[in-house]
């Protein structure tokens, strides 16, 4: 079950021992890493949940999943987290360690949904365009592709939506269509 605070308290926890260590863009990476293992591989999370394999299995495996690719830090916090038996949260952590790096180096993060996959010279235009119209200097666009949009764009700017879908056209459109007074309404 996910637990929003427990993953918080060991996201800061290594970002603490990281930024002591000197260790902070290593253990961001090898985070980078770990989401992306977590996101292709669904046996690795059913192995991570599994209350039947013991603690030892889980920690060999991971091992042997990530030697190589990730630095001593992240392994060793690899290793805590499965003894304490919090290996199930470790997506959850992956997450809210990402959250906290942007936030620490002051990175916004941007998602803009298209119907059509984007360029990178529109990707490029946009960040400039968010960049001058708010005060962000450093922006993560994050793109993905919704085709019931239809055309336009949804861009997320924090608390901000800013929503020029065709789709939001045509359902304000039609909206105005079945709220119209000046029809006369026959009972």
């Amino acid at each position: 079950m996910p637990n929003p605070r427990l993953a918080a308290r060991y996201a800061k926890s290594l970002i603490d021992l990281a930024n002591e260590k000197s260790q902070l863009e290593p253990v961001y990476q090898d985070m980078l890493f770990l989401q992306s293992i977590c996101r292709e591989s669904r046996e690795f999370l059913v192995l991570l949940r599994s209350p039947i394999v013991k603690a030892d299995k889980k920690v060999a495996i991971v091992e042997a999943v990530t030697k190589g690719k990730i630095s001593e830090l992240t392994g060793i916090f690899n290793r805590l987290l499965i003894n304490k038996g919090r290996e199930s949260s470790l997506p959850e952590v992956i997450t809210s360690f990402i959250d906290q790096y942007k936030l620490q180096k002051g990175i916004h993060t941007v998602k803009l949904t298209t119907a059509v996959p984007v360029t990178e010279e529109m990707k490029k235009q946009i960040v400039g365009q968010v960049q001058r119209q708010t005060n962000m200097a450093n922006i993560d666009l994050k793109t993905t592709v919704n085709e019931e949009i239809i055309g336009g764009f949804v861009l997320e700017i924090g608390d901000q939506l800013i929503d020029a879908s065709i789709a939001y056209d045509l359902n304000k459109i039609k909206s105005q269509f079945m709220n119209n007074d000046f029809i006369y309404k026959i009972r």
